[in-house]
């Protein structure tokens, strides 16, 4: 410490002995010079001003630094929050997505579970059931087996056939109902047997047995009757042998043996064996040998499967001992007991066996040939579409027919081995498709799930997709006894097929090999292929015919017995256009289901479908539904209207006119909605397709385009048509680009490709709003109208007003009114002006924020902003309309209108160009608006003086450079300049060059500033007479509108019906309509830009809300009722009272007044003067005919009447004077009470901050001061000379 102390006190004194050189040094030097003093003296004030402004900037910086950093905290801080609350969120979505997951499980699996136990009971039930049909079976056979038998035992004597029926006639009768045997007339046949003598026709019997065409379901009947004629008579089962045995001989030397009477035949003499009426050994040799000779002919073919199959399934058991798959395993599942076979012991039954297990071998080895040779061309299909899109039709048909032929194989060959209990054979599946081609679309097994999704689906929504697939049910309502046709034609068309089998066989023999087919794709190209089916054609085209002829008689044979049922079909296809919607068109169909459906009914419906008007587009896509309906119940309505649309399609093709294009639209719009309804094939759609692209021109042009219009989407997103439809899509762009085709083509052409297959879009991220704004948005932008104004506002009146966030969204929504429909915008207005009743501020900031979007616009002036711009005018207008705003902001918007960035020397301004004219729209539309409104008083003066710079402002515009005549101004604003000033100024003279614009503005100016004080001499001089004769008329005018003015306030206010207006005198009111006047006008001479001078000056806004609303009650109604019967009982009481005429002045015409006023000329004399003076006016009126004429008289002051008159005048005057000063002091007394009340009030409440006190108006008594001389007529109005 010492050491230290010592160091500082040398330091110290170091520190006083430099200090005192220093001292010393500037002692010496200050005498030298007082400048450098000074300079110094600046120099050390202006751094240590330096250094004080260095360590506040430092200061600063780190207040900022600080700042920043502590907001950057809070924001990390919130981000965190929010991170969490996104990440609780997710949470819980998850939890919930799980849980719904998990409940969407449980549901399959219970759902799945009931599925597993309903099929259980049904197998169960199946089981059961075959199980009773087999022992039944088994039952019947071997009791009928047991009676053939002892046949012999127990034949009648001779004495019984004596006794009975042994007529010719008869006889030949049931021999000839044995040909047509069903299982209906076992009955019947069984009493007729019992009662006729056949012994002398059992050759007969026997050959009608044998040659008669049964049915499978038939058979159990024709053996009961040959047990009834083995069991009576010995020699007709020997003659059954015999004539079976020629009949099979007979039979071989057929080439193609019916096969249904072959499977009949063989299950017959079966079912005779096994009943015992032929012996084992004559009866199975013969089975064996037929069944032989089956399957020895169809060991490569196997067109007779069906016959095997049949056998085995009907006798298999007791023939060959087979035991199905099926029986197996029901009967180990659930334990049951099958009948063994006893009829025929197994050493007979092993050759059956192994003959049909030698079938079943050799029919696997044809489905695998088959399966093999099927892969073979899908392979080669693929290879073809993948290159070249589409299949040849021969190629295409050909496919269909082997691949129809194989499932039939397949089905069989299933069929056999469950009734052999064999296992079918493995049929490898084709890996290479995937590996060649990679991954696409299935062509042959369309619709697998993942393979092919577009977004949006085949339909555009919901509604279309149900409209196109959800159809009626027509069988769940109607019987099937009214569809039976229906039925019949498919059996027909079944047997047709089954008969076509043979064909069908041999043909898949032509299939042709893989070198072939990869030949033919070689040599195959899309663009080469002709235009095929001209066979199909005529051969439908005479089918058309047919059924036209057919239908034609069947009309004829109507006409003459069902009159009644023609009344109600004429009826039904007079009201089918009627049928627009959905529930109309299946009721219509439904009805014509039940009762209307007969052959040619359907046959007219057709021809009601095909004859639909040309201009009716809009039932096609019902018809089409129509014909959906109703083709489970009547395929032929669909088949005979696809004919002839195809028909009419290529009808139009070949043709190549250039007329009729409605109708050619009609036609393929009406096969594209067939098509959706997958009545009319992809594939004829797409072929319809080639063919007007095969001829792009003209109306075929058209044609394609409305075929993809309708149905394109539905084929382009379709698996199964997918690649064919876009390979043509891909074509018909290509021509357009190689083609040179009318613009107007060229844009169908795109617009049908793009709805097909339109471009990839980015998906739109739909902004999430909370709950409230949402509601505040339904309620603004859904459901305001003019009918729910009242709803809505009560609604938003219990929105929570105390959140700031809440109304301040409000706000935003009404200040955006684009949002909405334009012609809703005055709703929002209305909706505001009741708002503002609780809400004052709201309508404040809304008021704001619309004149600052319209500020805004001028500003920026875009042109994508015009749509805005015309909203928030038309929006402004809306508000004056209901009272909130004044006609001062409405007059100041319209002259920034046309002053706001205009330059007064004429060049071109940025924020107005030349050729923009968008400004004069804003205007129009605020007038045509509210302008309606002004048509009194200072509004309407001040609108006068507005349209007279307005028409400058478009005279200038139309002045300009860029208005040519090539290109001329714009006639669409002079049409609507002229609309709105028609509406506005009917009479108004317009100017008719900018040169006679300008000089009505000048003069205008001019006449303001005399007004004001501002111009020369000269120029009041000029104006000094004008202004005299406009006073003098003034005078004059005011004698006849003395209190019209006072009632009525000028502009809107008057309109809108305020309560209790001001009611100034004359001189007063014109007074300050006139500083009004000079106010706008002043404002526009001395600076454009002067609107921005305050945004307290620009936003004086008055916001006058609604009052007191009037609610009825009793008191009311008892108080009107109650004032109705004073009136009535008051006029009753006066009408009977005289009425007397008051004698009055005669009012003094027009045109006399101002003589009265002026005088006549002096004549130069004071003499003349005097007498003048002396004298008072009088009009004197007279009547000559129909003229009436007046004659002034100077009448001596003198006389008794002149005295008399001027007495009056002066006692009523002196009578007014007193009225007016009594008034006046209970003017001055009322409002000192007024006052001093409003100050009492005030002092006993503390005072609110108003933040809007600038914004108020002024405090105004409602009745304001009275204008005494206005009432009582004094004020020196009258002069007497």
């Amino acid at each position: 410490m010492p050491a230290e102390r010592k160091k500082s006190v040398n330091m110290d004194e170091k520190e006083a002995s430099s200090i005192s050189s220093k001292d010393k040094e500037s002692g010496d030097r200050r005498p030298a010079s007082t400048r450098e003093k000074g300079k110094e003296d600046s120099k050390l004030s202006s751094k240590k001003d330096n250094l004080k402004a260095a360590e506040e900037k430092k200061r600063k910086l780190e207040e900022e630094k600080r700042k920043k950093e502590e907001k950057e905290r809070k924001k990390k801080e919130e981000e965190k929050l929010k991170a969490e609350e996104d990440q609780k969120k997710k949470e819980e979505e998850e939890k919930i997505k799980q849980e719904e997951e998990e409940k969407r499980l449980q549901e399959e699996e219970e759902r799945r579970q009931r599925e597993e136990e309903a099929a259980q009971i049904k197998e169960k039930e199946e089981a059961h059931q075959l199980h009773q049909e087999a022992w039944e079976r088994h039952q019947s056979r071997k009791e009928l087996r047991s009676k053939n038998q002892n046949a012999q035992d127990g034949r009648p004597e001779e004495t019984f056939f004596s006794r009975l029926d042994s007529s010719l006639k008869k006889n030949t009768a049931f021999v000839k109902k044995l040909k047509t045997i069903t299982e209906q007339q076992r009955d019947s046949l069984s009493s007729d047997f019992s009662s006729l003598n056949l012994s002398k026709y059992i050759a007969e019997a026997v050959g009608s047995v044998v040659e008669a065409k049964l049915k499978i379901s038939d058979v159990n009947c024709a053996v009961h009757l040959c047990s009834l004629f083995h069991q009576r008579y010995a020699e007709f089962a020997p003659l059954l042998l015999q004539s079976w045995k020629k009949h099979f001989e007979a039979r071989k030397e057929e080439k193609t043996p019916n096969v249904s009477k072959l499977r009949t035949d063989l299950r017959f003499i079966a079912e005779l064996t096994i009943v015992g009426i032929f012996t084992d050994k004559e009866g199975l040799s013969l089975i064996y040998e037929q069944l032989k000779n089956i399957i020895n002919t169809d060991r490569e073919t196997h067109m007779h499967v069906s016959v095997v199959i049949s056998f085995c399934k009907h006798c298999g058991d007791d023939i060959a001992g087979l035991v199905p798959r099926k029986v197996k395993l029901a009967a180990e599942k659930f334990g049951l007991s099958f009948p063994l076979s006893e009829i025929i012991n197994s050493e007979k039954q092993q050759p059956f066996q192994n003959l049909l297990r030698e079938y079943f071998t050799s029919l696997t080895k044809h489905l695998k040939k088959d399966h093999r040779e099927l892969q073979n061309i899908e392979r080669q299909n693929r290879r073809i579409l993948h290159s070249k899109g589409e299949l040849s039709e021969d190629r295409h048909k050909q496919y269909e027919e082997f691949a129809t032929s194989y499932q039939k194989l397949l089905a069989n060959t299933q069929s056999l081995a469950d009734l052999l209990d064999e296992n079918m054979p493995e049929l490898p599946q084709d890996k290479t498709v995937q590996e060649e081609h990679g991954p696409g679309i299935d062509i042959f097994t369309p619709g697998k799930p993942g393979e092919y999704d577009l977004e949006g689906g085949i339909w555009e929504d919901e509604d279309a997709r149900n409209f196109y697939e959800n159809m009626v049910d027509l069988k769940a309502f109607v019987p099937a006894i009214l569809f039976k046709d229906n039925e019949k034609s498919s059996q027909n068309k079944d047997n047709k097929e089954e008969a076509k089998e043979v064909k069908d066989g041999k043909d898949n023999k032509d299939v042709p090999s893989t070198e072939e087919l990869e030949m033919e794709l070689e040599t195959l190209d899309i663009n080469d292929d002709t235009l095929e089916m001209e066979a199909v054609d005529e051969a439908e085209a005479d089918d058309l015919t047919k059924k036209l002829l057919d239908e034609q008689e069947q009309e004829d044979e109507e006409a003459s017995t069902g009159s009644h049922l023609k009344l109600i079909v004429d009826a039904f296809l007079q009201q089918l256009p009627n049928c627009v919607n959905r529930d109309l068109i299946d009721k219509a169909a439904m009805d014509f289901c039940m009762n209307m459906n007969t052959k040619s009914n359907r046959r007219k419906l057709v021809r009601a479908l095909f004859t639909v008007p040309r201009q009716r587009l809009d039932l096609l896509p019902f018809y089409a539904r129509l014909v959906a309906t109703l083709h489970p119940c009547m395929s032929d309505v669909a088949e005979d209207l696809c004919s002839m649309l195809k028909g009419d399609f290529r009808f139009h093709v070949r043709k190549k006119d250039q007329i009729n294009i409605e109708t050619k639209n009609k036609t393929v719009r009406f096969i594209g909605e067939l098509t959706k309804f997958k009545m009319f094939s992809k594939s004829d759609t797409l072929h319809c397709l080639k063919m007007l692209l095969s001829d792009f021109s003209h109306h075929h042009i058209e044609m394609a385009c409305t075929l993809l219009e309708t149905s394109g989407r539905f084929l382009f997103r379709t698996p199964e048509s997918h690649l064919r439809t876009s390979v043509l899509l891909e074509q018909m762009m290509r021509k357009k680009q190689a083609m040179h085709l009318d613009a107007r083509y060229v844009t169908m052409v795109e617009n049908a490709y793009y709805y097909c297959n339109p471009p990839p879009v980015e998906k739109t991220v739909r902004r999430k709003r909370p709950p409230l704004q949402e509601y505040i948005r339904k309620l603004l932008y859904k459901d305001l109208s003019k009918v729910t104004t009242e709803k809505v506002l009560r609604q938003m009146r219990k929105l929570p007003w105390q959140e700031p966030e809440a109304k301040n969204y409000l706000i935003c929504c009404m200040v955006n009114i684009w949002n909405l429909k334009y012609n809703s915008i005055h709703c929002v207005a209305n909706l505001l002006a009741g708002l503002v009743a609780y809400q004052e501020d709201v309508g404040i900031h809304v008021v704001d924020g619309v004149l600052e979007d319209i500020r805004l616009g001028m500003e920026v002036n875009q042109p994508k902003f015009n749509q805005r711009r015309i909203s928030s005018a038309k929006f402004l207008g809306e508000l004056y309309n209901y009272r909130m705003v004044e006609s001062a902001v409405i007059f100041r918007t319209l002259y920034s209108f046309i002053s706001f960035g205009v330059n007064p020397d004429g060049t071109a301004s940025p924020l107005d160009p030349p050729e923009h004219l968008f400004r004069i729209r804003m205007v129009c539309t605020v007038l045509d608006t509210c302008g309606q409104y002004f048509d009194r008083g200072s509004s309407k003066r001040k609108l006068d003086c507005f349209l007279i710079y307005f028409q400058r402002y478009i005279w200038w515009k139309k002045s300009l450079d860029v208005w040519t005549e090539g290109h001329p101004f714009p006639i669409d604003i002079d049409y609507m300049l002229s609309d709105t000033l028609e509406l506005l100024r009917p009479k108004m003279k317009l100017c008719c060059s900018l040169e006679e614009a300008i000089r009505q503005v000048t003069g205008l100016e001019r006449e303001f500033l005399v007004k004001l004080g501002l111009a020369n001499d000269k120029d009041s001089k000029d104006s000094s007479s004008i202004r005299e004769g406009e006073a003098i008329e003034e005078e004059d005018e005011d004698d006849d509108e003395e209190g019209a003015e006072t009632e009525e306030q000028s502009g809107n206010e008057s309109e809108m019906n305020e309560p209790e207006e001001e009611e100034g005198s004359e001189n007063e009111e014109e007074e300050g309509e006139r500083e009004e006047e000079e106010e706008e006008n002043t404002d526009y001479l001395t600076d454009s830009n002067k609107e921005n001078e305050t945004d307290e000056e620009n936003n004086e806004v008055t916001i006058k809300g609604g009052g007191l609303k009037h609610v009825a009650c009793a008191e009311d109604e008892d108080f009107i009722q109650a004032l109705d019967k004073m009136m009535l009982e008051n006029l009753q009481q006066r009408s009977g009272e005289s009425v007397k005429v008051h004698q009055l002045d005669v009012a003094i015409p027009l045109q006399l007044k101002s003589q009265l006023k002026k005088g006549p000329p002096p004549t130069g004399g004071g003499q003349g003067d005097t007498e003048i003076a002396d004298t008072m006016q009088f009009v004197m009126l007279t009547r000559k005919g129909n003229k009436q004429q007046f004659k002034i008289l100077n009448v001596p002051l003198s006389s008794h009447l002149a005295a008399n008159h001027f007495s009056q005048q002066q006692v009523e005057q002196e009578e007014r004077m007193r009225m007016k000063k009594l008034t006046l002091d209970i003017n001055e007394r009322q409002e000192q009470e007024d006052y001093q009340e409003m100050l009492q009030s005030l002092a006993q409440r503390p005072a609110p901050a108003n933040t809007n006190r600038e914004r108020r108006p002024r405090y105004q008594h409602p009745k304001g001061a009275p204008n005494a001389d206005l009432i009582f007529k004094t004020g020196g109005r009258y002069t007497y000379k």
